[in-house]
């Protein structure tokens, strides 16, 4: 649920990333931070538990300069939600944000400690900080230093890393976790969510799996995890003013609840042969009359999406079907059928539950089909199949729009 915003940039760093860690208030957080490398060059932070009007009277009261930085939202995992626990986390010459769970953290810190490293949180953010300063003071440069360190975690993360004298600089990581590249004029952006980067660059590349990027105000070079160049998609993603404010509206779910019938009419239309008016599916990779069984999983309100489908799916088109939520699946590991299809369904098209049954699903010769908002997700580049919901996007924490598209 954390969220990460990063700039490289010639304008204030600190004004566009607040603006983009409110954007992504949606998905719930007790703490924020924001790091900048100032004008000499010094790695800047500040930080405060509670709502992000906690940080911006703490921004009023201490200015931070510069046109590098990171910024972060956190949902408490490893240890309380205070200022100490809150994001950015420095070390040495090194700050970092960080999405997602180290699963190895504990022993990273106990060599890091017998080192001399002295850890100041209860988090298991910090480690990557003291690992990556660790190498620094090696004498490894950054784009060295931040290889080694990735190479080091076990678990699922997302990462954006400023360094000390290194101006102009940002490097972010992708494991387990989304994080999208945003291409804007002279400056660069890190997001974990399309949203805070919409109003910064319409030009977007996803990071896979593996993948780790290093930014400066000219572009973006790309590595996968055995440390290759390699070239990712440049997508063009269009958002509207409305798509991602109140527009008049008391709060979200009050203007999301009045937008269903824009996304019903939407969606179906995408679907909808606009002569016969008759549903017009796109060619599918498999042939629906033959197939012995679809399973359809999915998390929370996209289940229940799912549910209504079983139904229409078995008294209609006289298809069994399985329907499970998708961290039992994930770990259930069922015989599944040869010439099986299977039926995933997400918003964003980044659930983690689900994403981690369609690999499973994938690796059992299912055909994949995926019901999502967000075509460009990480489902969706791995699905066989994509039936996009145009839902808009969905900042409500409980699901409207979404949910009946």
């Amino acid at each position: 649920m954390c969220g990460i915003c990063g700039v490289v940039g010639h304008r204030p760093a600190t004004p566009i990333i607040f603006e983009a860690l409110r954007r992504l208030e949606y998905r719930g957080y007790d703490s924020a931070g924001i790091a900048t490398l100032s004008e000499n060059g010094v790695i800047d932070r500040r930080r405060a538990a509670g709502k992000l009007d906690n940080l911006e009277t703490v921004l009023k009261q201490s200015p931070l300069s510069g046109s590098t930085g990171i910024g972060h939202t956190r949902w408490a995992t490893h240890g309380a939600p205070t200022e100490t626990n809150a994001h950015p986390h420095a070390a040495g010459q090194v700050a970092i944000v960080h999405n997602g769970i180290i699963e190895n953290f504990a022993a990273l810190k106990a060599e890091l400690e017998a080192k001399g490293r002295r850890f100041v949180t209860e988090t298991d953010s910090e480690t990557v900080a003291h690992l990556l300063d660790n190498y620094i003071e090696q004498g490894m440069a950054p784009r060295e230093a931040a290889f080694a360190t990735i190479g080091r975690l076990e678990g699922a993360y997302a990462i954006a890393m400023i360094f000390q004298n290194h101006d102009g600089l940002l490097i972010g990581a992708r494991h387990g976790a989304p994080l999208a590249v945003g291409y804007g004029e002279g400056e660069m952006f890190l997001g974990s969510d399309s949203l805070a980067l919409a109003p910064l660059a319409n030009r977007i590349s996803y990071l896979e799996d593996g993948d780790w990027c290093e930014l400066t105000r000219e572009g973006a070079t790309i590595f996968n995890a055995k440390g290759d160049t390699v070239q990712r998609q440049i997508q063009t993603i269009a958002f509207m003013a409305g798509q991602v404010g109140k527009d008049g509206y008391r709060h979200y779910m009050e203007k999301e609840l009045h937008e269903h019938p824009v996304a019903i009419g939407q969606t179906l239309q995408r679907i909808t042969d606009p002569a016969s008016k008759r549903i017009a599916l796109p060619d599918m990779p498999f042939d629906i009359a033959k197939v012995p069984r679809i399973t359809i999983t999915a998390c929370g309100s996209a289940f229940y999406a799912g549910m209504v489908g079983r139904y229409w799916l078995e008294s209609l088109a006289r298809i069994p079907v399985e329907i499970d939520v998708a961290s039992e699946l994930r770990y259930r590991d069922p015989p599944q059928p040869d010439r099986g299809v299977a039926l995933l369904i997400s918003q964003s098209g980044e659930t983690a539950d689900t994403l981690g049954v369609l690999r499973s699903l994938k690796k059992a010769g299912q055909s994949i089909v995926s019901v999502l908002n967000v075509e460009h997700s990480t489902m969706g580049r791995e699905s066989d199949l994509v039936l996009g919901m145009v839902a808009g996007p969905e900042i409500s924490v409980a699901s409207t729009k979404a949910f009946t598209a």
